[in-house]
């Protein structure tokens, strides 16, 4: 062997020499197999997001089951609130949080209206170590191009689906997800275990993406800030920066349904809402550092009958140019 040959150099000769290699030896070996295991290995960490509403028993079954697989298991709640059969903002809402949730973290997504349909049920693996169990239905369009495609999988229901469960076609997310994802995130079977690996691609919702072309940016209404009816827009700063905005200028917005404007108007781009009076417009950076509108204690969405989408889009140019 050759650790035999090493222990018989000369310079190893004596046991305080051999005790040293022995030891080096040993931390090389334990370093090697937890760098192995960091690449690869998932955190026992899930989080769930589903349309279910908690009116019922659905999202306790799903955990129910996790915790069947492997008590160990942490599990956590993304939001159950998505509209129902609203693929798009599941889409949204895993591109909003999953950045935050360290490498290793599977997340269980159901937003399901062709449940029992030809669609995929698949597991994909983001470059950055992140685990999305989903059907491929358009929820994974964004996640996948913010955090990048490592690899997809669909998932073998033969060998990835709750026993005795064969009977139910409209639970896939307590018979097949939530049971994939607790054996993945367990380490009871390694991203290769979930099934056949899949072309690397998923199915896409097409929507406007930031643009900036002749003094004008255009973007995508992806969502709401509900609560207050802000508008949120996909414009991120860098994109924002080229209009040479300052805070105070003012700005011109127009939205789009469908391309048919719903709203023109102007207003100032400020840090605070305080900046301007109440139920006045307001242009600002929101938590994720992009563009969005609002009006001063009031909501924007209602006032003027904004919503959120991926046939929503806005274009703003700048007044003081």
């Amino acid at each position: 062997m050759k650790t035999t040959r090493l222990l018989n150099h000369p310079d190893l000769s004596s046991s305080a020499h051999r005790s040293h290699y022995l030891s080096l030896l040993t931390h090389f070996v334990i370093l090697a197999c937890f760098i192995a295991q960091s690449s690869t290995a998932q955190n026992k960490v899930i989080v769930y997001q589903t349309d279910f509403g908690l009116k019922d028993g659905a999202v306790a079954e799903m955990k129910g089951v996790a915790i069947g697989v492997s008590p160990s298991l942490q599990l956590f709640d993304l939001t159950h609130e998505i509209p129902a059969y609203n693929i798009w903002e599941a889409a949204y809402r895993l591109q909003q949080t999953a950045p935050y949730w360290p490498a290793g973290t599977v997340f269980v997504s159901v937003v399901d209206p062709g449940v029992g349909s030809s669609r995929k049920s698949v597991v994909l693996k983001t470059k950055s170590g992140h685990f999305f169990v989903t059907p491929d239905n358009g929820t994974l369009t964004l996640v996948a191009k913010q955090l990048g495609i490592a690899a997809i999988r669909e998932i073998d229901e033969s060998l990835n689906r709750r026993q005795h469960s064969a009977g139910s076609y409209t639970f896939h997310g307590r018979d097949v997800y939530s049971y994939t994802a607790a054996r993945l995130a367990s380490g009871i079977i390694s991203f290769k275990e979930v099934g056949p690996k899949l072309p690397g691609s998923v199915v896409r919702i097409p929507f406007q993406e930031p643009i900036y072309k002749d003094h004008v940016i255009s973007g995508n209404i992806p969502v709401l800030d509900i609560q207050y009816g802000n508008i949120w827009t996909n414009i991120d700063g860098p994109t924002f920066n080229q209009l040479k905005v300052h805070t105070g200028d003012t700005l011109h917005v127009k939205i789009f349904h469908a391309d048919t404007l719903l709203y023109t108007g102007d207003m100032p781009y400020v840090t605070t809402f305080s900046a301007v009076p109440e139920r006045a417009p307001l242009a600002y950076l929101n938590s994720l550092l992009n563009v969005s509108f609002a009006l001063n204690m009031e909501s924007f969405s209602l006032r003027y009958h904004i919503f959120s989408g991926p046939d929503w889009t806005v274009a703003i140019s700048s007044k003081n140019e």
